[in-house]
This record gives C-alpha cells, sequence and structure tokens, in this order.
C-alpha cells in the first residue's frame, strides 16, 4: 500500500534531514576528536621539550608534578630499557621494552594505567635522547573522553530534534503545498454532464499548478466535445435509422390491412426489399465509422494498379450519369502500382462520385483526376454543382453532416459518405480534403502513400 503524497513528502524530507544532520554531526565530532588530539600532542611536545631542558641543568623529570600522577607522567628509561627516574606511583617503564629499538626520534602511541581499582587511558610521547636514553611524557584522556561523549549526546539529542522539528516543518509544508490540488480535487469531482461548459478555476499563480488546471480545462473540452459529438451520432444514427423502419412497418401493415392483388402485394413487398436494402446499407455505414472510431477498422491489403480500381469505380456510375444527362469524365494515370485495400478504396472513391453526381444539375460534369506526385497518389474528384456551404467545410467530414440540412434525407444518402471516405483514407495512412473550385462547384482530394 503507497503512503498518501503528503506522507510520502514528509518522509523523504525526514530522511534526507538525517542525513544531513549525521553528516554534518559526524564532521564534527570527528573534527572535534581530531582538534582535542591535538592539544595533546602539543602540550606532551612542549612538556617533553621543557623536561629535556631541565635534565640538561640536572633536574630530575619527575620534579615539580601535579597531585594526580595520571594527569602528567613522566619517565626516563635507559638504553637498556630500566627506568632511571618516574613521576611518583610508576615504577613499570610505560614504554614497551620491545619498541624501544625502533624509537628513532619522537614517537606517539596509547595505553591504560591501572590506578585505584579503575582503568584510566593515557597518550604518551617518547623521545630517544642523543646518549640513548628515553624520555617518555604522557597525560590522561579522561577528559578528552568525557568532552567527546558529552558532544555525542548533544549531538544526538540536538539531531533528534532538529528531524523531528523538520518532519513537522514538512509535514505543514506539505499540506500547505498540497492544499491547491486538492481544491482542484475537489472542483474537479464537482464537475457532472448536468453542467455543460463548466470548467475547473485556473490559479493566478502561473505556475505548474495553473498549467495544470490549464491543461485538465482543455482535457475536459475535448472530453465535452466528444460527448457531445457522440450524442450527435447516436441521435442522427437513431433519426436515419427510424425513417427505414417507419416505412418498412407501413408498407407491411398496408399488406395485411386488406386482401391486395397479386401485383399489389409484390410492389409492397419491393418496396418493403428497398427499405431493408437501405437500413442494411446504413448499418454497414455505422459499423464502418464505429470501428474507425476505435482503430480497428480492418484494411486487407493488396498490390493493385489505382488507375484501373478508379476507371472501374467511375464505369459502374455512367448509367446514372447517363440518366441525369451528366457528363463523368475520367483522367487516370496508368500503372500506380499500391497497396490498398482495394474493396475499401474503390468505396471511397464512389461516395465521392455518388456526392458528385447528386449535386450536380443535369448539363452539368463531374470530374474523376488521378496523379501521382512525389510518392503520393491523390484522386480528385470535382463537379460543377454550386459547391459546399463555406460553413459546412469544417464540418464536411462529420458524420450525418449535410450540405443542405433542409434537404429531405429520402433525397441521397445519410450524409455518411464523406466521413466513410475520410475514416476510410486514414486507415490507410492518407489524407481527405474539401475545398470549393475557383468557379464553382466542390472539390474533394484523396491522398494515398504510393
Amino acid at each position: 500500500m503507497r503512503l498518501p503524497v503528503r506522507s510520502r513528502l514528509t518522509l523523504v524530507s525526514a530522511v534526507l534531514m538525517s542525513a544531513v544532520l549525521l553528516a554534518f554531526g559526524s564532521f564534527v565530532y570527528l573534527r572535534f576528536a581530531a582538534d582535542l588530539l591535538e592539544l595533546v600532542d602539543e602540550g606532551l611536545r612542549t612538556r617533553s621539550e621543557v623536561l629535556t631542558i631541565a635534565m640538561d641543568g640536572g633536574l630530575p623529570p619527575g620534579t615539580g608534578q601535579p597531585a594526580d600522577p595520571t594527569d602528567a607522567i613522566a619517565q626516563l628509561i635507559g638504553a637498556d630499557g630500566s627506568l632511571i627516574e618516574s613521576t611518583p606511583g610508576f615504577t613499570v617503564p610505560l614504554a614497551p621494552p620491545a619498541g624501544l629499538a625502533a624509537v628513532e626520534g619522537a614517537y606517539l602511541y596509547e595505553s591504560e594505567l591501572v590506578t585505584n581499582a579503575r582503568v584510566v587511558p593515557i597518550r604518551l610521547l617518547a623521545v630517544r635522547l642523543d646518549d640513548g636514553r628515553l624520555l617518555v611524557v604522557g597525560t590522561a584522556l579522561e577528559d578528552q573522553r568525557d568532552a567527546l561523549q558529552r558532544l555525542r549526546a548533544e549531538l544526538l539529542i540536538g539531531g533528534a530534534m532538529a528531524v523531528a522539528l523538520a518532519t513537522a516543518v514538512g509535514w505543514l509544508v506539505a499540506g500547505e503545498a498540497l492544499r491547491p490540488v486538492e481544491r482542484l480535487r475537489r472542483d474537479a469531482e464537482a464537475l457532472s454532464a448536468a453542467e455543460p461548459g463548466r470548467r475547473l478555476p485556473v490559479p493566478a499563480t502561473g505556475d505548474e499548478l495553473a498549467r495544470l488546471a490549464e491543461s485538465l480545462n482543455r482535457m475536459l473540452a475535448r472530453v465535452e466535445a466528444a460527448l457531445h459529438r457522440e450524442r450527435r451520432f447516436v441521435s442522427d444514427a437513431s433519426h436515419e435509422l427510424r425513417t427505414p423502419l417507419a416505412n418498412l412497418k407501413v408498407e407491411l401493415e398496408l399488406a395485411l390491412r386488406r386482401a391486395r392483388s397479386i401485383d399489389e402485394l409484390t410492389e409492397a413487398l419491393r418496396s418493403a426489399v428497398e427499405e431493408t436494402d437501405r437500413l442494411t446499407r446504413l448499418s454497414e455505414d455505422l459499423l464502418v465509422l464505429a470501428r474507425a472510431s476505435e482503430g480497428q477498422l480492418v484494411v486487407r491489403r493488396e498490390r493493385i494498379d489505382l488507375g484501373d480500381l478508379v476507371e472501374e469505380t467511375a464505369a459502374s456510375f455512367a448509367a446514372r450519369a447517363g440518366v441525369g444527362t451528366i457528363s463523368l469524365r475520367t483522367s487516370v494515370v496508368r500503372s500506380v502500382l499500391v497497396e490498398v485495400d482495394p474493396v475499401r478504396i474503390r468505396q471511397a472513391v464512389g461516395n465521392l462520385i455518388d456526392n458528385g453526381l447528386r449535386h450536380t444539375p443535369p448539363g452539368g460534369q463531374v470530374d474523376v483526376l488521378l496523379t501521382e506526385l512525389s510518392g503520393n497518389v491523390t484522386v480528385l474528384v470535382s463537379d460543377s454543382g454550386e459547391g459546399f456551404p463555406p460553413a459546412f467545410l469544417e464540418h464536411a467530414f462529420e458524420p450525418f453532416s449535410r450540405s443542405d440540412s433542409g434537404r429531405a434525407r429520402t433525397d441521397g444518402g445519410a450524409g455518411l459518405g464523406l466521413a466513410i471516405t475520410k475514416a476510410i483514407v486514414e486507415a490507410h495512412g492518407g489524407s481527405v480534403e474539401a475545398s470549393n473550385g475557383s468557379d464553382s462547384g466542390a472539390r474533394v482530394v484523396i491522398r494515398l502513400p504510393a
């Protein structure tokens, strides 16, 4: 189980403070211990020099020592290791006999003395004299050890208090820093679909929290737009499905209401079949759009000549164009080999030709042009109709969009042709664009990677 953010921030600050205090306390303690030892060593060197001078004048090394012998120890040891002179109370040489021969000049070392049933740590300095004798001076380290022990206790107590204080301050600071985030969370929790357009308040701080609020507001706008499109899609789909279903029901009810001739029943069934076909096409179109929106539109690629496919697709509309006295012209580049799904691309190009024929008046023309340039294949379908209304171009590829919203739904398609074309082309890694010609008429361009 993960700790809350505030607890984690507090824990991190406490750990960091503990590490800093540990490093600082260790440095202070070791530095203080080294300084104390340096002072002791300096005092021993000074005392050895004083005693050396005193012995040159005939004064014994144990003269004038303080009452506590462990505070200032002095011994004069012969070259053979025998004790010549010593501070009262010390009858054993303090320099180990085995180490006398190795001493050249001055030598610092530590040892322990047992006095009055207690063990006393001492620091000693051995100096080899010119005549071969050894002068040993020393002092007890009890005061230094006590000072280090007090410093260690003070560092531990002070460090613990500092860590506790840092933890408390870290808890308060983390809480204060996270307070705006919590306020933002509560505001986000209060948002609902019943209040469209409501956004999170953006702090006037200009910091990361303000940018987070702005990003969340942009995300809310995108989600709201997607939800609006989804609701509109469902509403339009329901409306489109309702019309053929209602027509189908009416035809069947009329056929059953009274006795009819064979011709009348045949006509009723033919009308029912047409409405059923329309429902089937609409259902398939909606399925294509649903799969495309989820990124699951199946594309079965084959290497084909796109020029042949475009010509075949245009040829399938020749009879319809002839009925409307519309000139359907094609101009394609041969041997344009691409890897596409021929069924899907035929559907996309067919949708554009169908739209062109539907919006071109009698005597007009629809042109289908296929070109290849710089590794891209372009299919252009243009007509000589009135073109797209300027306000429609922005929404041309949205489902159920119509250039003439007042046109009856039975007059033409359901407004899914361009949306399906866009879904198919994008599934092939291409793009599609709608615009108006320089003179008149609509232009839709499909661009596919070669």
